[in-house]
């Protein structure tokens, strides 16, 4: 009784603070339900951005973002590089069940705290009251740096292969760097325009581009098993390949398992949008698991397939394409307009992925510059009323993209370089939300109320979830060679090491002057 007592004036007094009768508390476009509500009340945030979300959009989104069968094709040369068919098949089952745990332990978070601050906000309230200010801090900016970097690298990924496609067509093509460079900051352009003139559309664009994720998805499958040179399973389940030259095929293979770790990152994706998702505590954990399901199994059976009627490794590693799947393509179906339409679908998702993932970068950081983590925090915290966007956040994330695409002028593993970055500091704040959650289980803390609870199964889960991204954070760094030139290095650990001493710089010199964290912000429920 005392419970429902306390729950009865928590409810009161949001209506209240909000100076709305209970009739005004239901649905609405822009504040969402009396749920949505109370949870921003409580955690001291104001409705800005239009509630216009729901189940079916937000899953459409998180489903493109990851776009699991299009990108595992299109990554799939790290791991053939390092692990070959057999490794790239069986390090992809591993990747998919270590992130079916780490998903469902962020989609309770999710639910208890469901705000686009996502993880640094959960590190504030959820970490030791010591450390809550600090990590919260170092966290909002390595998943500020996280998803400005994958806005780039999904850009990138979808300029690499319009080259490729173009090769297909016109075989007497030569790759220059500055063509990749330009076809980046076009597809930057593109995600700013949807992000910005056909924003309040988002939600019905998702779930139309979710049809086309499933229907291209069937009918390359089709293709490939109909007409595709069928290898023998058991020597496809069995090759693993050290073209890294490492010292042993089974250290080769946890090399190249990256390449299939990075289609399944993102699981907080659609977290970032949870103040534009209506009953946002119950829809996004639904959302967050499913989608990791349908796209886990859609990319697993793809994978499986793709080395099936693949052939020859290294004639598809060398392809003039630079990407072995549209070698694939092209050897299946020996035309080059049937390979242009088969890899055009798979273009075509990643240049929307990449529309999701902009979006998604520009809220990470409106959120967190809302709570003064970053330099010019009110400029990226704006939102025009007739927006309901964080449009200068969204500009900020195409500026972003526009420079970090000039690496393609240096270096001939850009794109491998990018998306090390975005995968291991995504990776890391998983690594300590999750760690908070963890530990409060342990120390027998109680727990914020929620629609998802993971209940006697949660500690076991969260601790498998270290356990994987700790493992594969580790990897993420490595070059796809032994002794790399150069150019080959993978440089994302000097570019995560540099944006780490800057945020502790500007922590200790500016930051914990004006950041408090959100927990300062937070409201009892009474």
């Amino acid at each position: 009784m005392a419970e429902v007592t306390k729950e009865v004036i928590g409810v009161n007094t949001l209506l209240h603070e909000l100076d709305l009768s209970e009739d005004e508390a239901a649905v609405s476009m822009k504040k969402g339900t009396g749920a949505d509500r109370q949870n921003m009340w409580r955690m001291g945030k104001v409705q800005e951005l239009r509630r216009n979300f729901r189940f079916v959009s937000i899953f459409g989104f998180s489903m493109i973002l990851m776009a699991c069968w299009e990108i595992v094709l299109s990554t799939s040369g790290i791991g053939l590089t390092n692990g070959g068919t057999g490794g790239l098949i069986w390090t992809y089952l591993f990747s998919w069940m270590g992130f079916i745990c780490v998903t469902i332990s962020m989609a309770e978070m999710g639910s208890m705290a469901p705000t686009s601050g996502g993880q640094y906000h959960w590190i504030s309230e959820f970490a030791p009251a010591r450390a809550q200010k600090f990590l919260s801090y170092v966290i909002g900016w390595l998943c500020t740096l996280g998803w400005q970097v994958s806005s780039a690298g999904a850009a990138f990924l979808a300029g690499v292969q319009i080259q490729g496609l173009i090769v297909i067509n016109k075989p007497d093509y030569v790759f220059q760097a500055w063509h990749g460079t330009l076809l980046v900051i076009a597809v930057s352009a593109f995600n700013v325009t949807f992000n910005t003139f056909f924003a309040k559309k988002l939600p019905l664009i998702e779930a139309v581009i979710l049809v086309l994720h499933i229907c291209g998805f069937f009918a390359v499958l089709a293709v490939l098993w109909v007409m595709g040179p069928i290898a023998d399973a058991s020597i496809v389940f069995t090759t693993f390949n050290n073209f890294g030259g490492w010292s042993s095929k089974g250290l080769a293979t946890i090399v190249g398992a990256i390449g299939t770790a990075m289609p399944l990152i993102g699981a907080d994706a659609s977290v970032h949008l949870s103040e534009e998702l209506r009953d946002a505590s119950k829809t996004l954990p639904r959302a967050m698991i499913w989608s990791i399901l349908v796209n886990g199994a859609m990319g697993w059976i793809i994978i499986i397939t793709y080395c099936c009627v693949l052939g020859n490794v290294e004639d598809a590693l060398e392809s003039p394409t630079r990407q072995p799947f549209l070698y694939v393509f092209q050897n299946t179906t020996k035309s080059a307009v049937g390979a242009s339409l088969m890899g055009a679908v798979v273009i075509s998702m990643a240049t929307f992925s990449a529309v999701s993932v902009t979006a998604t970068s520009s809220r990470q950081l409106f959120a967190f510059a809302r709570d003064k983590g970053v330099p010019f925090h009110e400029t990226f915290a704006y939102v025009p009323p007739e927006w309901d966007v964080p449009i200068n956040a969204v500009c900020f994330s195409f500026a972003v993209a526009c420079l970090l695409s000039l690496i393609n002028l240096g270096s001939a593993v850009a794109f491998n370089t990018i998306a090390s970055l975005g995968s291991a500091a995504l990776m890391s704040s998983y690594i300590v939300s999750i760690s908070c959650m963890a530990l409060k289980r342990i120390r027998g803390e109680p727990l914020l109320p929620s629609e998802f609870k993971l209940g006697r199964t949660g500690l076991p889960i969260n601790l498998i979830s270290l356990v994987f991204l700790i493992f594969i954070f580790f990897f993420s760094f490595w070059p796809g060679m032994v002794k790399p030139t150069v150019e080959l290095m993978n440089w994302s650990s000097m570019m995560f090491g540099g944006t780490m001493i800057f945020a502790l710089l500007f922590y200790f010199f500016r930051g914990r002057h004006v950041y408090d964290g959100p927990v300062t912000y937070v409201r009892k429920s009474a």
